[in-house]
This record gives C-alpha cells, sequence and structure tokens, in this order.
C-alpha cells in the first residue's frame, strides 16, 4: 500500500492523522488538503484507498471514466480490507519519531466513511467525517467485517460530522438515518449540516466553498491537536 506522508516542519512530536480521499485516490486537492493539516503541526498519511485494484500511484481524473472507475472500485474493495489498511498504517505510525501517540482519522466522500471505519481501532482518539457517502445505504461490500453504521456503538473517537444540504448523495432521510444510529449508540459526536453541495472541501470546480473550507480546517485543528 503506497501511502503519502506530510511532515509539519517542527520536529516536536505531534499528533498523527489519517487522512481519506475521495474515489479518485491522491489527486491534487487531496495533496493540497494534507499540506494544509501538516502545516497545522500534524503528521498526516494518505493510503492510496483502492491500492489492491491499481498500480501505484494511480490517480484517476475528474471525468466521468474516472468516476466510473473509482464507483467500481468501492463497490470492490471489503470494508474489511480498510481495517487491515489501517491497523498497517498503525503499525507504520509505531516506529515514526514524530508520532505522540495520539491519532485522528479525517476524509471526504467516501473518505468520509473510512475516517469513521478508522475509529474502529482503539488507537484512533477522533474522527472528522466530511460528507461521508455510503453508510446510510450500506452500499459497500462488507465481508465478514460488517457494515460500518452498524458497528458505531463499537467506537470510543470523538466523531464529527458535517453534510451539505444539497448533497445528493447523502440526502435529508439519510443524514436523520445516521444521526438517529448514532444516537442510538450513545457514542460522542458532534453533528453539523451546512448550506452547501457534496465535494465543497474540493478547491477545484464550482462546488467549493472557500468559506466553509476555512471553518472545516478550523475544526480539524481543534479537533486533532486537543485529542
Amino acid at each position: 500500500m503506497r501511502v503519502a506522508v506530510y511532515q509539519p516542519k517542527s520536529t516536536k512530536p505531534c499528533p498523527a492523522v489519517l487522512l481519506y480521499s475521495e474515489i479518485f485516490q491522491i489527486t491534487a486537492p487531496i495533496a493540497r488538503m494534507a499540506a494544509m493539516l501538516a502545516g497545522q503541526g500534524l503528521l498526516v498519511l494518505v493510503p492510496e484507498v483502492f491500492h489492491e485494484l491499481n498500480p501505484a500511484g494511480t490517480v484517476l481524473a475528474y471525468d466521468d471514466a474516472g468516476k466510473d472507475k473509482g464507483n467500481q472500485d468501492k463497490w470492490t474493495k471489503p470494508l474489511e480490507h480498510y481495517d487491515s489498511d489501517n491497523r498497517a498504517m498503525i503499525n507504520f505510525l509505531g516506529s515514526h519519531p514524530l508520532w505522540n501517540g495520539r491519532l485522528g482519522a479525517m476524509g471526504v466522500c467516501i473518505g468520509g466513511h473510512l475516517a469513521l471505519r478508522a475509529a474502529l481501532q482503539p488507537f484512533v482518539n477522533a474522527a472528522l467525517c466530511l460528507y461521508p457517502t455510503d453508510l446510510h445505504s450500506d452500499t459497500l461490500p462488507a465481508g465478514n467485517a460488517g457494515q460500518t453504521l452498524a458497528r458505531v456503538g463499537e467506537m470510543t473517537a470523538h466523531l464529527v460530522f458535517v453534510f451539505g444540504r444539497q448533497d445528493p448523495h447523502v440526502p435529508e432521510a439519510g443524514r436523520r438515518q445516521i444521526q438517529q444510529q448514532l444516537q442510538q449508540a450513545g457514542v460522542s459526536f458532534d453533528w453539523h449540516e451546512v448550506n452547501a453541495e457534496h465535494a465543497f472541501m474540493r478547491d477545484e470546480g464550482e462546488r467549493y466553498d472557500p468559506a466553509l473550507a476555512l471553518w472545516v480546517y478550523q475544526r480539524a485543528r481543534e479537533l486533532f491537536l486537543q485529542m
């Protein structure tokens, strides 16, 4: 599994964040997101989420062909494989001189789902899930590991969710379903719904909302530096 590592300039041990991309893998907007987080004093790991299904270094374009390939990959990879990916990254961090032992997870789109999935790992202290897809619909193959939303009761991390009200991928009924499941599970979570479309964090294209993106980065800084 190829993982991009973004380090802050400081050599003082710091928290780490597992950053999960959209279905397009490590695109330029995702790389800039990782750099932004590292610039705030975080050690950032960005895995190629579909590494089993593509040559190392594969980046899909933001077009119909890229979307079709990315969706095919997300419907192919079982959720249990992300669990082993997470364990591998945590093992890597264990020998990294900059890691202080505190760990967060963050992601967009399917990456928001994967950030929540990472919270099944006991080392994860907080997760920031940005417009996570396929949670309410249980559309990712679970294998023997169970659907993510059904397992939220196992999570001890503090969870933060941000959804766009104009996001067709997670409509209002889906948001209410997720929120209700979190409440019933009794987990620690914050919930935000904003006036934005899907992918409002992606700093390319007309859906980008820079003001909301800045607010998210500020929230990420507070969340991960205070874990």
